[in-house]
């Protein structure tokens, strides 16, 4: 997984007012080409202990989409020094009373390397917003600000994840990197990246497939 786009990403996803109009050119769900059989959203990419890419080493990537255009996921699991008070004060938006102690000091995740200097939000289904991906009943990607001014004035999805940037695979890239052993797979528990503290999401990860992450860790040690 590279610092690739998939078709044309607005430049803003939750940080604007100019951005709340989508990823452009992004298929919001359906129209899988009938020759397109690997279909891997709503799973957890999970790093083999022995890639040591600077971006991707140690990470779990969650994929909203993957489909003959290209893969969409979000990193859930490496932290930026920005929190939510921090972002909501650049986007100029004020917490309602009572939100400030359970907000505020919640980090932002490197989501990925494409489109880094944008924001964008995984979270619970909970209400309409202008431009947002349904990838299950339990999982939606937004991508407009409409969700952050929902979270600011208390009527938010009660679980989500705030990250900037994404990452993006051409056609055919996961397809070559999973051939390589590059990356685990497994059907993604939204509990994983939503409730569990973010250094324990890695290996809980891997324990989704019966692995044991220190016997992965010492067979890659010894590869």
């Amino acid at each position: 997984m590279k610092k690739s786009k998939i078709g044309n990403p607005l430049p803003m996803a939750g940080m604007t007012q100019d951005a709340a109009q989508g990823v452009d050119g992004l298929p919001m769900g359906g129209g899988e080409s009938a020759a397109f059989e690997l279909d891997l959203a709503d799973h957890f990419l999970i790093a083999m202990p022995s890639m040591d890419d600077p971006v991707f080493g140690g990470t779990v990537v969650y994929v909203c989409e993957h489909n003959d255009k290209g893969v969409l996921g979000v990193v859930i699991n490496k932290p930026t020094d920005m929190t939510m008070e921090v972002l909501f004060e650049r986007i100029d938006l004020k917490l309602a009373e009572g939100l400030r102690t359970t907000v505020v000091n919640e980090p932002i995740m490197f989501g990925g390397p494409v489109q880094d200097d944008r924001g964008f939000v995984l979270h619970t289904p909970h209400s309409h917003y202008s431009s947002s991906l349904t990838v299950t009943p339990e999982v939606a990607f937004t991508t407009s600000i409409d969700v952050l001014e929902a979270v600011a004035s208390g009527t938010g999805p009660t679980r989500m994840l705030v990250s900037i940037g994404y990452s993006g695979c051409s056609p055919g890239q996961l397809e070559e990197e999973l051939g390589r052993n590059g990356w685990l797979t497994v059907k993604a528990d939204p509990a994983v990246m939503f409730d569990l503290p973010i250094e324990e999401r890695y290996n809980a990860a891997i324990k989704l497939l019966g692995i044991d992450p220190m016997m992965l860790a010492s067979e890659a040690g010894h590869a």
